[in-house]
């Protein structure tokens, strides 16, 4: 590998490791990046349903479980839209902590692959 003065790095069992889990780690990033958006939009249309619940005056409604409709209880629908909502809840909080971690550990590599490297390596992204 060539630095910009023409002296040659020595790339080693150690570098390549971390250059390799830098990869993989910046993978699982988009990868959770996707994830977090699909969650997001799972809890606005989680929210929007609650609101359209609200709004309703039938004391039973159409509920969809699977592929499948059913007629259930308004307050049957209002529970199970709660604790579909907590756990939507839930999963993108830890998606958002795993996606921290990720960045954290992805900085961490960059400084010390940058350190040895300079700029004989590019990390960034286009």
């Amino acid at each position: 590998m060539q630095q910009g003065d023409g002296s040659e790095t020595q790339v080693t069992w150690e570098d390549q490791q971390n250059i390799n889990k830098f990869g993989r780690l910046n993978n699982r990033f988009h990868e959770l990046e996707d994830e977090i958006k699909a969650a997001k939009e799972l809890n606005e249309s989680l929210e929007d349903a609650g609101n359209e619940l609200i709004l309703s005056d039938e004391d039973v409604v159409r509920f969809q479980i699977g592929e499948v409709f059913t007629h259930m209880p308004r307050e049957d629908v209002e529970e199970r839209l709660e604790k579909m909502k907590e756990e939507a809840s839930k999963d993108l909080e830890k998606l958002e902590e795993e996606k921290e971690s990720l960045v954290a550990q992805m900085a961490e590599l960059k400084k010390i692959l940058y350190g040895k490297f300079k700029d004989s390596i590019n990390l960034e992204e286009d």
